[in-house]
Order: structure tokens, then C-alpha cells, then sequence
């Protein structure tokens, strides 16, 4: 990924937008990267990114959030993939490392789909699911 700036470099007192050189949060596939961009080419709004997160709810516990993003955030993570700028919240991050993006169409649904190693198991209805943070193992072999 792309290095961080300091506030000494361009001369601004403003934190830097914290973007990792030696992981990855999160990956895309083509058919995610492909659909993102249509999404984002077919907004009426000023947009820098899509942001992910996650968040209490549903029957398993938690939900996979996501939303234009506007602005990026100091402390943000950024991740950049197939031409697809992504924000993941920070306190997401040890809920989506190693995680796989993807985009399927059925016969009676389409949507994105999660692929994360971090779950641990999802209601029948597929809208919510249960996590656990990324192990020391997952962190310590990501850099962190």
C-alpha cells in the first residue's frame, strides 16, 4: 500500500490518514471490485471511498456495515485493491483481517459476501453473524 505522509512533509499540523505498507485488511475479488465500481461511478454523490465495518445486531450478533465515505478520516485504514479505494472503520479491523470480498449472483439474490476466517458462525438467514477478533497468531503474522 502506499506510505503514510507526517505532518513535517507537507508542512499541515493535520494527522496523516494511516495507510499500511505491510498488510492487507481486507481483499477483493474481481467480481467485488467490479460491482464496487459501478456503485461508485453511479452515485449522484462526492465520494472517496466505500467504508466497511461491523456492528452489533441481528440474531448471530453481528452485522457487516457499509457505506459511502465522504471524507477519510485520520487513523483510517485504507486499503486499495483492483482499482477500489476502501475505508475499513479501526474498530473493525481485528474483525476483517484476512477477510475475502466477494460478489455473487443467484438465481434469487445478489450481494457481497464475506469470506472471513475470523467467523466463527452465521444465522440461517444469512443477514448476521458471529466473530471473534483476529488471533495473536493472524496479527503477529500480519505485522501488527
Amino acid at each position: 500500500m502506499a506510505s503514510s505522509q507526517n505532518a513535517s512533509d507537507t508542512g499541515s499540523a493535520a494527522p496523516a490518514v494511516r495507510k499500511r505498507s505491510r498488510f492487507q485488511v481486507l481483499t477483493l475479488t474481481e467480481a467485488a471490485a467490479e460491482r464496487l465500481r459501478e456503485i461508485l461511478d453511479n452515485t449522484d454523490r462526492e465520494v472517496a471511498a466505500v467504508r466497511l465495518g461491523v456492528k452489533k445486531g441481528g440474531c448471530a450478533g453481528m452485522e457487516y456495515t457499509m457505506e459511502y465515505a465522504e471524507t477519510i478520516a485520520p487513523g483510517e485504514d485504507v486499503v486499495e485493491d483492483k482499482g477500489v479505494k476502501l475505508i475499513v472503520d479501526p474498530k473493525a479491523v481485528l474483525f476483517l483481517l484476512g477477510t475475502e470480498m466477494d460478489y455473487q449472483v443467484g438465481k434469487m439474490s445478489s450481494g457481497f459476501v464475506f469470506n472471513n476466517p475470523n467467523q466463527t458462525s452465521a444465522c440461517g438467514c444469512g443477514e448476521s453473524v458471529e466473530i471473534a477478533p483476529a488471533s495473536p497468531e493472524a496479527l503477529a503474522q500480519a505485522g501488527l
